[in-house]
C-alpha cells in the first residue's frame, strides 16, 4: 500500500493493542507500542533510500529483501530493543515485540494483495508474489481507519474495542474483496477457455478491473464492470523477445535487466528514427486506456550504441493503474 496507509494503519494497531491489560495500563508502554508500530507498519519500505542509485536500483530492491519472511523478525528487533530501553520497560519486552511485529507482517501482508506485489520469500525464492485484490491506496480502508483515528483522539470510545470492530470489518472486507476477485478470474478463464496466467488490477473503486490474460500465443486484455467482461485488444506473443539485433544491443542495459527482473508480461517493439531506434520494453500487466505505461525505453544510434534507456513509470501519479 501507499506510505500514508501503511502509517494510518500503524496508528490504528497501536490502538488496538489497547485490547492488552499490559498497553491499556502502563502508560509508558502505550506509548512505546505506539511509536514501534508506527515504524514498524513502514520499516520494510525503507529500502526506498536506494532510489537516490537510480529507478533500476529502486526496481531490484524495493518489495525485495527486506520484505522477505526473514527480515520480519528482524526488524521488529531492531526497532523494540532500543525502545524498550529507552522508555525502561525491559520488563514488558515481549508485548512490544509482539505489536512491533505484528505492523511489520501487516506491511507486508497489504503490499502482498496489491498487483505490483513483493519477494516475500527471498532469498529461497525471487518469485514476485501478489494476490492482485487492492489498490495501492484503498479508500474504504483509509477511510474506516481514519475515522476510527479521530474517535480514539476525541476521547469518546475505549480505543481496544473500537479498533476491534474496526480490524474486524477491515479483514472481512479483505476476504470479500479476495472472494470476489477470485471469481472475476473463474468468470475470465471461462470465458476466454484458458487457463493459463492472468493479472486483475483494480480500480479506486473496486467497480472495475483491467485484466490481462496470457493464452498460447497472445495476451488478451480487457475490463471486468458489474460482471460484464469488455474485449480491449489483443497482442501477439514473441516467442523470442529478442531475435531482433536492434532488441539483442539493449539488453545490457542497466534499465532493461532491472526490468526484466520484474516484469511479468514482457512486450517488446522497436522503431527506426532518423537517428538510429528506440526500443520499447512494456510490461503487458499494467496495461490501461489503450497504453502500457510501465516500461523502459532504450534509444540507440545507428551503430546500434545504446544512448540513453529511461525506465518508470510513463503516467501521473493519480492515473490508473493504481499498483
Amino acid at each position: 500500500m501507499d506510505t500514508g496507509s501503511h502509517l494510518l494503519l500503524g496508528v490504528t494497531l497501536a490502538g488496538l493493542a489497547a485490547i492488552d491489560p499490559v498497553v491499556a495500563t502502563n502508560e509508558n508502554v502505550a506509548t512505546a507500542v505506539l511509536i514501534g508500530t508506527l515504524i514498524g507498519s513502514n520499516a520494510p519500505d525503507f529500502d526506498s533510500v536506494v532510489r537516490i542509485k537510480g529507478e533500476a536500483a529502486y526496481l531490484r530492491h524495493h518489495r525485495g529483501l527486506t520484505h522477505a519472511l526473514p527480515a520480519l523478525p528482524l526488524w521488529a528487533l531492531l526497532i523494540v530493543l532500543p525502545l524498550s530501553w529507552s522508555f525502561g520497560i525491559m520488563d514488558h519486552i515481549t508485548t512490544l515485540l509482539l505489536w512491533v511485529f505484528a505492523a511489520v507482517c501487516l506491511h507486508v501482508g497489504l503490499d502482498l494483495l496489491n498487483a505490483y506485489g513483493v519477494q516475500c520469500f527471498r532469498p529461497f525464492s525471487k518469485r514476485w508474489w501478489h494476490m492482485d485484490v487492492l489498490c495501492l491506496f484503498d479508500p474504504y480502508l483509509f477511510a474506516l481507519h481514519t475515522t476510527g483515528a479521530v474517535i480514539w483522539m476525541t476521547g469518546k470510545l475505549p480505543p481496544g474495542p473500537m479498533f476491534g470492530w474496526i480490524y474486524l470489518i477491515s479483514l472481512l472486507y479483505i476476504v470479500w474483496r479476495i472472494v470476489k476477485s477470485r471469481k472475476i478470474t473463474r468468470m475470465i478463464r471461462k470465458r476466454l477457455g484458458t487457463s493459463g496466467p492472468l493479472t486483475l488490477i483494480p480500480d479506486l473503486s473496486g467497480a472495475c478491473w483491467q485484466f490481462t490474460a496470457e493464452t498460447v500465443d497472445k495476451y488478451i486484455i480487457g475490463t471486468v464492470r458489474g460482471g460484464i467482461i469488455h474485449e480491449k485488444t489483443e497482442l501477439k506473443i514473441t516467442k523470442d523477445n529478442t531475435s531482433h539485433p536492434v532488441v539483442r544491443a539493449t539488453l545490457n542495459t542497466d534499465g532493461v535487466r532491472a526490468f526484466l527482473h520484474f516484469a511479468e508480461r514482457v512486450h517488446v517493439e522497436w522503431k527506426e528514427r532518423l537517428d538510429g531506434y528506440e526500443v520499447t520494453w512494456s510490461d503487458v500487466r499494467f496495461w490501461h486506456n489503450q497504453k502500457m505505461p510501465f516500461g523502459v525505453a532504450v534509444t540507440l544510434d545507428r551503430d546500434m550504441n545504446v544512448i540513453q534507456d529511461r525506465l518508470g513509470w510513463n503516467k501521473k501519479t493519480w492515473e490508473p493503474p493504481h499498483v
